[in-house]
């Protein structure tokens, strides 16, 4: 969104009639600091999917700042409001770092009053430039998931992402649809960089150094097509030890029938390898998640027994 509207307008062009048959759909990520309501005419007359970043109410958003140190919150909730406004529904995506983890009813009675169709919780991983922060630990991740759902039990209607695909996944499972689950195609999630070079598996890999590995990069857009370089992509070498883990993940982890692997990036900057099974992103976000579920589950049989007695 830093292009000239009318730039970015005409780089759409060319996709419109992909657009129109419903073989595409554009999304953006974006913080809503540079929302306006001609932009929103846009994502309306394009049908382009909003989701915006922003971790919760203003104190939580302390480290989103512009490039030169401002904080970006007022103008977060301003580009929010050009999209209310305008009647275009957003999905929130809150990353929740170890300083907000446990002010879990203020980070969700926010997103409540928000306005958005839903929020996915990204509980802050190891990655990129941000590998020297403290992790989240497992039994303070498996407290906010708990939270969370026990607000839904007690009739929330707050969307969340993480919740609902593990309620999609039990749904399935009781409906004797387990394999259609498991049969899930992994999304190579194309990247490409402004220079045409293109990663897979994770976009967090775009840009990052790492020679052992070609930086990642399986080729490049504006000399042969994607569906060229996908075709091969099962030689390079990242992608091999990726396969590797799932299958590690497959024989011996018993959550994989819903996780499925989890991404690969975090393999990558926690460890330094694809190869390895478990992961932080992995126990925090899948396996806190389900524990969570089962600690809510508990308490409820546990009250029901009280009552009853």
């Amino acid at each position: 969104m830093a292009l000239p509207r009318m730039r970015f307008e005409a780089l759409l062009r060319p996709f419109e009639e992909l657009r129109e048959q419903g073989m595409i759909q554009h999304e953006i990520q974006t913080n809503a600091t540079l929302i306006t309501s001609g932009w929103c005419d846009l994502f309306a007359r394009y049908g382009i999917g909003v989701g915006v970043s922003v971790d919760g109410p203003a104190v939580a958003n302390i480290n989103r700042r512009d490039w030169i140190g401002r904080p970006a919150f007022d103008r977060v909730m301003r580009g929010i409001g050009h999209l209310r406004d305008a009647g275009i529904e957003f999905t929130a995506i809150c990353v929740v770092s170890p300083e907000t983890i446990e002010n879990t009813d203020s980070i969700a009675d926010f997103f409540e009053t928000l306005g958005c169709d839903s929020v996915g919780f990204n509980i802050e991983e190891r990655e990129g430039d941000n590998g020297d922060r403290p992790q989240v630990t497992y039994d303070t991740a498996r407290a906010f998931w708990a939270r969370l759902i026990q607000r839904r039990r007690n009739g929330s209607h707050l969307r969340v992402r993480d919740i609902d695909r593990l309620f999609r996944y039990l749904g399935m499972v009781r409906a004797g649809r387990k394999a259609t689950w498991a049969a899930s195609k992994y999304d190579p999630i194309p990247t490409i960089a402004h220079n045409g070079d293109t990663v897979i598996l994770s976009p967090e890999l775009s840009g990052v150094s790492a020679p052992e590995y070609g930086n990642f990069v399986i080729g490049n857009v504006l000399r042969e097509p994607l569906p060229v370089m996908l075709g091969r992509a099962h030689k390079v070498r990242y992608v091999q030890e990726f396969t590797t883990a799932l299958n590690m993940c497959r024989e011996g982890c018993p959550l994989f029938s819903f996780c499925l692997g989890a991404q690969a990036g975090n393999r990558y900057f926690e460890c330094g390898t694809f190869a390895v099974a478990e992961t932080n992103y992995c126990r925090n976000t899948r396996q806190a998640l389900v524990m969570a579920l089962a600690d809510v589950a508990q308490e409820g049989d546990e009250s029901d027994r009280i009552r009853q007695t």
